[in-house]
């Protein structure tokens, strides 16, 4: 287990931990500028290709030749987590939001995401327009928190017959990019896929880059 995913766990029992031992806890960290592994499951599929990343950070690398697309350039709460970090942030190479790229159709040969889709209000219009942007025999590759393995354990699972609502109208969800609008399993977004027709080639119940969600790689 890492330095950034310990904090999930560290926060937690900040009280019952010596004030000069979580002191040190922290100098360790910006000293080593802590990065997460990069994902094998991601190189297997990604590697050699081109394509976005949506919302990426400096301290989560894929080491894949992506341009990042994020909301925003200017300094939020996330770009702060990174210089937090690394000492500094992922340059943004497409400032538009992630579920309306001004990209044209099957542009790319993939649109990655780690811990993103649940801050969509309308995450089926985002996969939607993800698979737009993808070309034929492209990829989603999509790492999404799981529900029992972060601080959304207590919250209710998110049905898909909401998240179809929303997508049709029925329903409004407002914007806001700081919350988890949806809390899932593996097996609801799969769900989800399997509603939209796509096609999944892999499923990791327990993601192997921080390891407190889990991926879904779809293929066009």
């Amino acid at each position: 287990m890492n330095f950034v995913f310990r904090d999930f766990y560290i926060a937690k029992i900040k009280k019952y931990i010596p004030k000069g031992v979580f002191l040190f806890y922290n100098e360790v960290k910006q000293l080593l500028h802590i990065k997460f592994l990069e994902s094998k499951l991601a190189h297997k599929y990604l590697d050699g290709l081109q394509g976005l990343e949506i919302g990426g950070s400096i301290h989560n690398p894929f080491g894949l030749d992506t341009k990042n697309v994020d909301y925003t350039a200017e300094e939020n709460q996330y770009k702060k987590l990174e210089k937090k970090f690394t000492g500094q942030s992922l340059k943004v190479d497409i400032v538009a939001p992630g579920d309306n790229i001004p990209l044209p159709d099957g542009s790319q040969d993939f649109v990655l995401s780690a811990h993103v889709i649940e801050h969509f209000p309308d995450p089926i219009k985002a996969l939607k327009e993800w698979y737009r942007l993808i070309r034929k025999g492209g990829y989603i590759f999509t790492i999404v928190p799981h529900k029992e393995r972060t601080f959304d354990k207590g919250r209710e699972r998110t049905k898909l017959q909401e998240l179809i609502d929303c997508y049709e109208g029925r329903i409004a969800r407002n914007p806001n990019p700081d919350d988890h609008y949806s809390v899932w399993i593996t097996e609801d977004m799969v769900e989800i896929v399997k509603y939209l027709g796509w096609n999944i080639v892999e499923v990791q119940n327990v993601d192997d880059k921080v390891g407190n969600g889990f991926t879904i790689v779809i293929q066009k």
